[in-house]
């Protein structure tokens, strides 16, 4: 069933676990990531990143999600993922997105606040709920190394907080602790105390990006000091490559399908694990 955001959010919630928010590129990761949802009865979001428009256009993969999601058992919120600008955030909105996310968070703060209020409007004026940023992850979505700086620089102010929800309106905020987009090159090392000073500020569902390659326990206490959602992406993508990779190893010829089924499988697999992380499951 097709959902907003918030009723995902307010889902997980009452179960006490964290809403998985996995980016759909294609079919084979959309039909991995449902089946998973859909066998453990849990809520999920389906996510279209603006940096995937020359993977699939949102025009062409955005009816595909929302049909999806509305013939689905299980709750499912169709989200626009880093969108990063407001004519893109309108296009999805006009497709039917339940939920868009307006990153402006590279941007200084009171140019985050006015260009974010401007989606809040227009979104809100048509039903859809809104999640943006506050602090900036070391890594642009996809993994692709970024100049910004020490760590520390780039963690969510808490004290910014307050003042950044009343100008902004926003239904959700992603906030920055030390995580990172793409594949960890080293260890993480999150700095948990952020998630706990800003749930002191607000009772808004908190986001966490870079979501893939971190522990189950580090999964566990994320979600206990505060964390609503969590984005995660890179390590099932890798997932579906690695079942390819090895199956075009074993047969050097054979047929596309075999290889995207593969590919789906193993997505899947690795969805599943992940949603039982976050639904308290294991």
């Amino acid at each position: 069933m097709l959902v907003s955001l918030k009723k995902v959010i307010e889902e997980a919630k009452k179960r006490n676990i964290a809403v998985g928010a996995f980016n759909t590129p294609n079919l084979e990761c959309l039909l991995a990531v449902l089946d998973a949802a859909e066998a453990l009865n849990v809520p999920v979001i389906c996510s279209h990143a603006q940096l995937h428009e020359d993977v699939a256009p949102i025009d062409t993969i955005g009816p595909v999600m929302l049909e999806l999601a509305k013939r689905s058992k299980t709750n499912v919120c169709v989200h626009l993922d880093h969108g990063e600008d407001f004519d893109y955030c309108k296009k999805a909105i006009d497709l039917g997105f339940t939920s868009v996310m307006i990153d402006y968070s590279a941007r200084p703060y009171e140019e985050n606040v006015a260009g974010t209020r401007e989606v809040v409007n227009y979104a809100h004026a048509h039903g859809v709920d809104v999640e943006s940023e506050l602090g900036r992850l070391p890594n642009r979505e996809g993994g692709a190394d970024s100049k910004n700086g020490k760590p520390e620089d780039l963690y969510t102010d808490a004290a910014l907080v307050p003042d950044y929800l009343a100008k902004t309106g926003v239904d959700a905020l992603a906030i920055a602790f030390r995580t990172a987009h793409g594949i960890y090159k080293v260890k993480p090392e999150q700095n948990m105390d952020i998630i706990s000073k800003v749930r002191e500020k607000t009772d808004i569902p908190l986001v966490m990006h870079g979501g893939s390659g971190i522990s189950a326990q580090e999964y566990r206490e994320v979600i206990r000091r505060g964390i609503n959602k969590i984005n995660y992406y890179t390590y099932m993508s890798y997932a579906g490559y690695e079942a390819a990779k090895v199956l075009t190893q074993k047969q050097p010829t054979g047929f596309f399908h075999d290889i995207a089924l593969a590919a789906q499988h193993a997505m899947r697999e690795n969805a599943e694990k992940t949603l039982r992380v976050f639904s308290a499951m294991e």
